[in-house]
């Protein structure tokens, strides 16, 4: 029986891989930043992706290890509240809200321009029907969250499924085409500060797929399925990367694609003309899907730190549906804020644009800390956590892999504040360090009401069993 204020377990494993792909959202992380990546490293563009890759498939294997042990909502604020104590726990909270919070308008409002370029070019530019639009993207992104874990899994596998099918066409279509339409690659060196910022902003193309840490309350195997559908998703979003950056650079003028808002529609216009349009239904479909899958992230997170009174205990709260409903509006609510503000009030657009470029940094800093926590968990668990069972030869390489992972994102983050003004643009060093400094001041002020509830979760492979058993 379900506990009332409990999470409802309904996800399989074939739940979480459409989850874990849909969430990194691959076509629409190409035609969001790719025009930004090519400007700053230009066909180093997918070596810089791939770079981020070597930290982020360690981390997939981290993920999957303290899942094992540890299954929790909260995913990274838990495991670092177990291993590396209430105080670091906190701070990682702050980093994790601050991270898919400042991840969400950026899908938001593009969801709105690419529908206005589908359905109404001619209105795309007036801020009022742009700010519309968005706002119903938003409560569309509700509907699946607030109806629950499995209709939002399922809405998620018809938005895959579309994004698979592009994906696959597109592919076939560029390589067809590709004696027609390939350009003569020039190269200017290496650039090395575009390829670091370009590491930066790989982050944010390349996560998501950790939703399924999040969703391990909500799996039927909590100890199993959520990490390994994580690093399935990953490698897929990875594959999709290898197969449309390459005919990307190799079939449009590099000077085309640079700072494009959307390099996909320009490759679109060389493989089908007048027809290119269809190349946004693709985008369209992956834009939603990221919008909702992002903010159901951030909810599960709030949900858990709600449940151990670090932030108000609403956001434990459960609905029949057993969502999280409140924290679920308040954050479509806030992005909606957020929307309206950086449109309408000029004077503070320069404002929230900093702070929304800090996503990448904050996504960096989240997977350095669980990093850091898996190795201080291999190293010291049977000093910090007598009740876990861990022989000295578990995990061996992992040791090593997770301080590897630990020393390239740090090296990144600190390149990051070298780089970045020039890149990004002036105050985006000082922006971070204050959001940095908020999270100190975040983990003091909740200091006394942090209460960690270490009571084991229900033994899901049993209820996986029972559940079985009752469908005969």
């Amino acid at each position: 029986m379900q506990q009332k204020h409990s999470l409802r377990q309904v996800f399989n494993a074939f739940d979480l891989f459409p989850l874990s792909v849909s969430s990194i959202g691959p076509v629409f992380s190409i035609a969001a930043t790719g025009g930004v990546m090519a400007a700053l490293a230009g066909i180093w563009t997918l070596g810089a992706i791939l770079a981020l890759a070597i930290p982020f498939i360690i981390s997939g294997l981290v993920l999957k290890t303290l899942n094992k042990h540890f299954p929790n909502a909260g995913a990274s604020y838990h495991w670092s509240a177990r291993i590396m104590g209430k105080s670091m726990s906190r701070f990682q909270a702050w980093i994790l809200i601050i991270a898919y919070f400042t991840s969400i308008p950026p899908i938001a409002i593009p969801a709105a321009n690419y529908t206005l370029a589908l359905v109404a070019p001619k209105m795309a530019s007036n801020n009022f029907v742009v700010v519309f639009t968005c706002l119903g993207w938003l409560a569309f992104a509700m509907v699946p969250l607030l109806l629950g874990a499995k209709p939002t899994s399922n809405i998620t596998k018809v938005f895959f499924g579309l994004e698979i099918v592009f994906l696959i066409f597109f592919t076939v279509l560029g390589l067809v085409k590709f004696h027609l339409l390939h350009v003569p690659i020039h190269t200017h060196g290496f650039p090395i500060k575009g390829f670091v910022i370009t590491m930066v902003v790989a982050a944010t193309i390349l996560d998501g797929w950790e939703i399924d840490s999040f969703a391990a309350e909500e799996s039927m195997r909590p100890r199993k399925d959520p990490g390994f559908s994580g690093l399935v998703g990953l490698g897929l979003g990875l594959l999709f990367y290898a197969l449309i950056y390459p005919m990307l650079f190799l079939e449009v003028p590099i000077n085309h694609l640079a700072n494009s808002t959307d390099p996909l529609n320009i490759w679109s216009e060389r493989l089908l003309g007048s027809h290119s349009f269809i190349m946004l239904i693709p985008i369209i479909g992956s834009t939603a899907g990221g919008l909702w899958l992002t903010t159901y992230i951030l909810t599960r997170a709030l949900y858990a730190m709600g449940r151990d009174n670090v932030i108000p205990q609403s956001f434990s709260r459960v609905n029949s549906r057993q969502v999280p409903v409140f924290g679920t509006v308040l954050v479509i609510g806030l992005t909606a804020l957020v929307v309206i503000v950086e449109t309408f009030i000029t004077s503070l657009s320069g404002f929230f644009n900093l702070i929304l470029s800090s996503a990448g940094f904050f996504l960096l800093a989240e997977f350095f800390l669980d990093n850091l926590s898996c190795c201080v968990f291999l190293f010291y668990a049977h000093k910090k956590l007598p009740d876990v069972q861990l022989h000295p030869h578990d995990h061996r390489y992992l040791k090593f892999f997770s301080i590897l992972s630990c020393i390239i994102i740090l090296s990144i983050m600190i390149a990051f504040f070298m780089f970045a003004p020039r890149s990004i643009g002036n105050g985006i060093d000082q922006t971070v360090t204050t959001l940095l400094i908020g999270g100190i001041i975040f983990a003091f002020i909740t200091k006394g009401r942090h209460e960690i509830k270490l009571a084991e979760l229900r033994d899901h492979e049993s209820s996986l069993a029972t559940t079985k058993v009752l469908n005969g």
